[in-house]
């Protein structure tokens, strides 16, 4: 069945707004400008406040959904389900998970670089089934565990493209490993931020577009007012300001100052998280739960093309063995693989309700389930 216009500008939209918001991060990252009280130029190393501004993308979601909202109820014949009654604190847990997990991969990503960054994010799928069967009592199929096997290889392998390419770059081996173990690291409470919402939020049917903003609106909050007690708090040679505090937010707004560029690096990773939020719904409603998948890996492809072509980094071909190898994984665990199998003669089949046929997926990372994440 041929896309529509509207469905193709979607999934136009989800690709480009999802590689703009890593690229537009890196490209922060890659600025120096003076600070305040004449310092000489530093790096523009401020995770906890690229962070918020993030949360602050995420919080507009929330005006995308009244504004959706508005429209449906002007419509002669509204579509649109009424909204149900829920508790807003539901989403404090899962929002304190997310505030956490995105402060330390933008610290992550000061360290490796922005493909790494996105291809070790893949990660998640393996904690996520493995708290699921935990804590949700789910059973998965045979499939969902060789897509998690496969996806521990594919780390593996862009560990080892990470290692053999600091040999070509400035980064030093330290702080490269040290940034991929933070961003696996944060994919663990990125999983538990999932198994909080399929375990207490997903019940009351929420819209997503507004789960993802009430949950921005507690991490904007909650990281916003984090900042004061973080430009106090020493942090030494972790530290990238030079009072060597957790975060200096008044050295950011003076290197923003002296150089405007950096503003726009940070208005692009704001705005693209929202219509990125808003497109991957849509994906989901319009065309497909698979379709959306394959969308957020392609634009794994998109951000080390353009990252290479920017010379931020430099080709290796362990990196495409190690996507390849991560897609083959996420592939596995989503039911990519179905439509394949289905093809076959019907003597190679795998027998429904069998280990890895079976007609109902219990994977987390299911439609409903990533419909509401907020996606970065």
């Amino acid at each position: 069945m041929a896309w529509t216009r509207y469905q193709l500008g979607l999934a136009a939209l989800m690709l480009l707004t999802g590689s703009i918001n890593t690229l537009a991060a890196k490209w922060a990252d890659t600025f120096s400008a003076a600070g305040c009280g004449g310092t000489e130029d530093h790096g523009f190393n401020h995770p906890f406040l690229q962070a918020v501004g993030m949360f602050l993308g995420e919080f507009s979601c929330l005006g995308v959904f009244y504004l959706l909202v508005w429209r449906d109820r002007h419509r002669p014949e509204p579509s649109m389900a009424p909204s149900q009654p829920f508790n807003p604190l539901l989403f404090l847990p899962p929002a304190l998970c997310d505030m956490t997990g995105t402060s330390i991969m933008y610290v992550a990503l000061n360290m490796t670089s922005a493909s790494s960054f996105q291809m070790l994010r893949g990660s998640v799928i393996i904690f996520t089934g493995l708290l699921s069967v935990a804590f949700l009592g789910r059973k998965l199929e045979l499939s969902q565990w060789l897509g998690i096997l496969v996806t521990i290889v594919g780390l593996v392998v862009v560990g080892l493209a990470d290692l053999h390419g600091t040999h070509d770059q400035k980064r030093k081996l330290s702080e490269v490993i040290t940034g991929d173990l933070l961003i696996i690291m944060a994919q663990v409470i990125v999983a538990i931020q999932m198994v909080l919402e399929e375990k207490f939020v997903y019940k009351h049917d929420v819209h997503p577009l507004r789960a993802v903003g009430t949950e921005g609106f507690f991490g904007f909050v909650i990281l916003a007012l984090l900042l004061v007690p973080m430009y106090y708090i020493p942090a030494g040679s972790f530290s990238g300001n030079p009072r060597r505090t957790l975060e200096d937010a008044l050295d950011a707004f003076c290197q923003l100052g002296h150089r405007p560029l950096i503003a726009l690096a940070l208005l692009g990773n704001i705005s693209s998280i929202a219509f990125f939020n808003f497109a991957g719904v849509s994906v989901t409603k319009e065309i497909s739960a698979t379709t959306r998948m394959v969308l957020d890996s392609l634009r794994t492809v998109v951000i080390w093309a353009v990252s290479l072509a920017v010379g931020w980094e430099t080709f290796h071909g362990l990196q495409i063995l190690g996507f390849l190898v991560l897609l083959a994984g996420a592939a596995l665990y989503n039911g990519l693989h179905r439509p394949l199998l289905a093809r076959l003669p019907r003597r190679w089949r795998p027998e429904p309700g069998g280990g890895d046929g079976g007609p109902e997926r219990e994977g987390l990372l299911r439609a409903e389930s990533s419909a509401i994440n907020g996606e970065r």
